[in-house]
């Protein structure tokens, strides 16, 4: 297979809608619900309102630290050249390092402001990341990035975007299914009792780090 998709998926009078920004929009629609879902369980100790906030403070953490940690990882350079470049989003450029630092850092503001345990935020929302790491990969094997080393296995597919046609592990559908569908399912299985604070994110953080 080649993976040669075009990364727009329509165009609404002459905007181009990328997949890329689809799976964000699926990303966060899809925890929100869970979320809520969650928050109405016995003794959650969460509310609506509460879920409604949490997730527009991370949804401000991704967009705004993912773009900022694209500039100052991999695009310093240009930017120091043109700073407007930092605001010029419709041509692409997010991070995961800052996409993962800016939602961290908005939900020690969240936690602040509902007066609860960093960390019992953290253990809230750990169960609902698989979903948007998920989306995520699956956008990353859309736009034809991230790919593996070489193969001869017969799954092996061939990623114009890289240096050679050869054969190459799909690495973002290995994630796709390890980060997104497995991980959440452990997870949630492990959530449904009552747990010790960061043992649900600690679980987390070992799961992402072998997968």
């Amino acid at each position: 297979m080649i993976v040669d998709f075009d990364p727009v998926a329509f165009r609404v009078f002459g905007w181009a809608v990328h997949w890329y920004g689809i799976m964000y929009l699926l990303s966060f629609l899809s925890c929100w619900q869970l979320g809520r879902w969650q928050a109405r369980q016995p003794n959650s100790g969460w509310t609506l309102e509460q879920v409604d906030d949490m997730l527009f403070y991370v949804g401000l953490g991704v967009i705004l630290g993912g773009r900022i940690g694209y500039i100052l990882f991999y695009s310093f350079p240009s930017f120091l050249a043109d700073p407007v470049i930092l605001f010029k989003v419709w041509k692409g450029g997010m991070s995961f390092h800052g996409g993962l630092i800016g939602p961290l850092v908005a939900l020690w503001f969240f936690s602040r402001k509902y007066k609860k345990r960093w960390f019992e935020t953290v253990d809230f929302l750990a169960v609902l990341a698989p979903i948007g790491l998920g989306f995520g990969r699956l956008g990353n094997f859309i736009n034809g990035e991230l790919w593996g080393k070489p193969t001869s296995l017969p799954w092996g597919m061939s990623f114009p975007n890289s240096d050679t046609m050869i054969p190459r592990h799909p690495n973002p559908l290995y994630e796709m299914l390890l980060e997104g569908v497995v991980m959440f399912v452990v997870l949630w299985w492990f959530s449904r009792r009552p747990r010790p604070v960061m043992a649900v994110s600690g679980l987390f953080a070992v799961l992402y780090s072998v997968f």
